[in-house]
This record gives C-alpha cells, structure tokens and sequence, in this order.
C-alpha cells in the first residue's frame, strides 16, 4: 500500500515491480502458509482437506512462488539496464515494459504449474467426496512426472540465482570501473567532498546487490540440496518426524518460504522515503485518535 501511492521518490517502473513483487510475496504467504498448512494443520476436516482444494492449492502456491522469484530476476534485469546500458534505458525502463513483464510471467508462470494439479490421489472418500491427499506412485517413477519436476526445479530456484549472480556481477563490475574513472577524474579537479559522497552512494549500491545475491542463495540451498538428495536416493517416505530427512526438508520449505519476501523488503527499507511512509502510516492510527479526542 505504501509503495502503491507513489510518495517514496520511485519512478513509476521501479514502483510496478516493486508492488508486484510485494502482491507476489503477499500472495505465497496467503496459499502456502495460511491456506496450505496453517488452517489445515490446526481446523482439520474444512473444506481445503478435500483433494480437490488441496491440489488447486497446490497450483496457486506452486505458481505464486515462481512468480515470486521470477518478479526479483525481472527488477534486478531492470536494475542492470538503468546502470549498464544507457542507451537501452530509455527503450526498456517504462511503466508500459514494466506492466507486460509482470502480466506476461504471471501468465506464463500459472499455466506452467497447472500441471501440480493432477500429483494428488485421495486418502479415501466420504459420500463420494475426496478426501485428505498422496502423492501418486507415478510422480516418482513416470519419466514425464520426474522430467517435469527437474525442470520445475531449475526454473525456480537454479535459473534465477545464475541470473540474479549474474545481473548483479556485471552491475557490480560496472560499478567499479566507473568509480575508477570518476575517482581519476575528480582526483585531477581536486573534489574531494564530492568523491566522498559518490563513493559512498556506491559503495551502499554494491553491499544491497551482494545483500540480496546472498540472501537468495542461503535461503534456497537447503531446499535445492535436499531436492537432490531426495532424486538420487529415491526417499519416498519417512521413518517419523525424528527423521534428519524429514528436518531437513522441511527446514528448507520453512526458509524457502522465509526467501520471498526477503528481496522486497531489502529493496524498498534500503529506500530512506518508504521508512518516512512507513513510519508515518504506523504513526497514523495514533495521530488519528488523538485529533479525535482533542
């Protein structure tokens, strides 16, 4: 909400990723933590038991993740543009690019996990109605199933911690060599306050690229070690919730989960006018009363 009033001194394209990215990370919380484990877990027997709303569930879920991530690769794309090519700037960096990126991998990313769908059989069944979920034998076995989860795999996380590594290398490296170039040139005219100041603006450019770089690294990596684990060793069950295979995976959901809101909320504190709006709006709710009172 605070991004989307447009008072944090944003252009209006950093402005529509980052509320996308927000919607994104606002929407894996509501599917994957509320509706997929938290309402199930503690009100069992609803409705979101039935094998049905599990596996759509699992579509939303699978599809707001991917959108999640893939939403940080587009911005840090955009990022790298605005720095690295100036000429390309002016073309690509616009709320019209913007607004197709986003629609364009929100579609493409819900018609890519339609297929999670159909993993599910039901428990059993009360008056003709699925209940409660199993993974079916054929997606560990079936080519496609194992195929298709590979490829889920390297499309989210692999593919985008290459290219957010990448982007933020190349911006980085950039970074450095124009701040050589600069650091001569205002070495000859003798502005040393103004190199002091420059210097430190990209300094603090370079620490949020690696910042967000090494969050989405160490968040994911227990999920992507343990997807190898569980492929190469073909672990399809669990001796009890002791099991250090059982800890691990679910360590590694619990910080997945943990990596898509991180980058948001790096890129938009970092931002010294989203903490005024930010500030201002907890402050709001108490300023309010107080009027009222007086």
């Amino acid at each position: 909400m605070i991004l989307s009033q447009g008072k944090c001194g944003l252009s209006k394209c950093i402005t529509w990723y980052l509320v996308a990215m927000a919607m994104a990370d606002l929407l894996v919380i509501i599917t994957d933590v509320i509706l997929f484990t938290v309402i199930p877990f503690h009100f069992p027997g609803t409705y979101l038991d039935t094998t049905p709303a599990v596996s759509l569930l699992n579509v939303l879920l699978s599809a707001a993740t991917d959108i999640s991530v893939w939403f940080t690769v587009a911005f840090t794309f955009d990022r790298f543009v605005v720095i690295c090519c100036k000429k390309l700037k002016t073309k690509y960096c616009t709320e019209q690019t913007a607004a197709v990126v986003i629609m364009t991998m929100s579609v493409i990313f819900c018609l890519k996990n339609t297929p999670w769908y159909f993993i599910y059989e039901p428990e059993y069944m009360i008056g003709n109605v699925p209940w409660g979920y199993v993974v079916s034998m054929s997606f560990y076995i079936e080519a496609v199933w194992v195929a298709f989860d590979f490829a889920s795999m390297i499309l989210t996380p692999l593919l985008p911690f290459i290219l957010i590594f990448l982007l933020n290398g190349l911006t980085v490296r950039h970074i450095f060599v124009t701040s050589r170039i600069r650091r001569k040139l205002l070495n000859q005219s003798k502005s040393e306050v103004h190199t002091d100041s420059e210097m430190e603006n990209r300094r603090k450019s370079i620490i949020l690229l690696f910042t967000i770089s090494g969050s989405f690294i160490l968040l994911w990596l227990t999920n992507v070690l343990y997807f190898l684990y569980w492929r190469i060793m073909n672990i399809y069950d669990y001796t009890g919730p002791n099991d250090p295979a059982y800890i691990t995976e679910q360590s590694g959901y619990m910080l997945q989960l943990l990596s898509t809101c991180t980058n948001t909320c790096i890129y938009a504190v970092t931002q010294t006018k989203f903490r005024e709006q930010l500030k201002n709006a907890v402050k709001y709710p108490f300023t309010a009363i107080v009027k009222l009172v007086k």
